[in-house]
């Protein structure tokens, strides 16, 4: 208990600096709020230099909690919106396109050029030439159907 009863605003804003650094390596917004919650409990503690732990950690918890709730209700919305939801997600991008194979498909198994890659394919047995519809992914694969 000796610790808390010796808290300073030193404290406050060491912890403050650590939370922000923090932030760097685990990005989510949290440490960062949370760090400037320490930093201005370190302020007011420097004007009030009476004030009991106990306050101080009431008033780093409440405004911890409220600015992360402030910063998800106004930004956590827009920023899970994405222009290019499938951007990372190659495999996704193709589903519902189609493809005219340039190699047989033999025991479920082929190959496909698509835009400027070749893929792995699996789907029915089907000769060259035939039109595909690439109908889902399995992890590095396109599952294909026949289009023709």
């Amino acid at each position: 208990m000796d610790f808390f009863t010796e808290l300073s605003h030193w404290t406050w804003w060491v912890l403050g600096l650590l939370l922000l650094v923090l932030e760097v390596f685990a990005p989510a917004a949290v440490f960062m709020w949370m760090g400037f919650a320490a930093i201005f409990t370190g302020f007011v503690l420097f004007v009030i230099p009476d004030m009991i732990w106990e306050i101080q950690l009431v008033i780093f918890s409440i405004l911890s909690l409220l600015s992360i709730i402030i910063w998800k209700r106004l930004f956590g919305k827009s920023m899970s919106k994405s222009d290019e939801p499938l951007l990372n997600q190659r495999a996704q991008q193709y589903i519902g396109r189609f493809f005219t194979l340039d190699e047989a498909i033999v025991n479920g198994v082929g190959m496909v050029k698509v835009d400027d890659s070749s893929w792995r394919i699996t789907g029915p047995d089907l000769p060259a030439g035939n039109k595909i519809k690439v109908v889902g992914e399995d992890g590095m694969s396109l599952r294909v159907e026949n289009a023709s």
